[in-house]
């Protein structure tokens, strides 16, 4: 039975590395092309504007945040009016061309301020249960990658797009549904933080590569 699950486990690996690689030649859907412009032509986001990554984001959590941007609870000029005009079926195809996209991008420097960089690493890491803060990768996997669909990759996302959001929880202009523990928990954190706490976190998450750029420098090193 063990062998049988290895096979299994192997076979779904690859077919994950299939899609992949097809999706990175594939061109996007037409309802995907104003994406291109803020979030880069392979959905690697651009750190400098603070507009975050999209690629290797789970699908079902792309498309719960365009459905957040068209009823309010997240607020953006820009997304809720690119979000409103799109139909259910185009959602689900942008979700699904950048989720399928491989996360291929060079993390942004390492912090200089090392006192700020080790508040961000406490918080990532261990939380501060004083303030009832727990640790983001109690939730967002151990290497920061995400759980999907309720938990997305925190690694390597810009840190004006971190800072930017947890600060969204803080004044409601993120929420969640009612229904969504998830969404709350994450509202709850944010209001306990500080904003020192925020940045710092931000800062030392932006740094980290995510678990796939780490595979595909390592698989790019084997093969030299």
């Amino acid at each position: 039975m063990s062998n049988h699950r290895h096979i299994i486990y192997a076979c779904v690996a690859l077919s994950l590395l299939a899609l992949q690689a097809f999706a990175q030649d594939a061109p996007p859907p037409a309802a995907a092309q104003p994406c291109l412009a803020c979030h880069g032509a392979q959905g690697q986001g651009l750190a400098a504007a603070g507009h975050p990554r999209l690629a290797g984001l789970p699908a079902q959590y792309l498309a719960d945040q365009m459905s957040a941007y068209i009823d309010g609870r997240r607020t953006n000029a820009i997304m809720a009016g690119m979000a409103k005009s799109l139909s259910a079926e185009q959602i689900q195809a942008i979700a699904h061309y950048f989720s399928a996209l491989s996360p291929n991008i060079a993390p942004s420097p390492p912090p200089t301020d090392l006192a700020q960089a080790a508040l961000g690493q406490q918080i990532a890491m261990h939380g501060d249960w004083a303030q009832g803060i727990p640790a983001c990768f109690s939730c967002h996997a151990a290497d920061g990658g995400g759980i999907p669909p309720e938990f997305p990759p925190i690694v390597g996302q810009p840190a004006a797009y971190i800072e930017a959001q947890l600060k969204a929880w803080q004044s409601g202009a993120r929420q969640g549904r009612a229904d969504d523990l998830a969404n709350t928990l994450m509202q709850n954190v944010a209001l306990r933080m500080s904003e020192a706490q925020i940045k710092a976190v931000a800062v030392w998450l932006a740094a980290l590569p995510s678990a796939a750029s780490n595979a595909n420098s390592k698989d790019a090193k084997t093969k030299h």
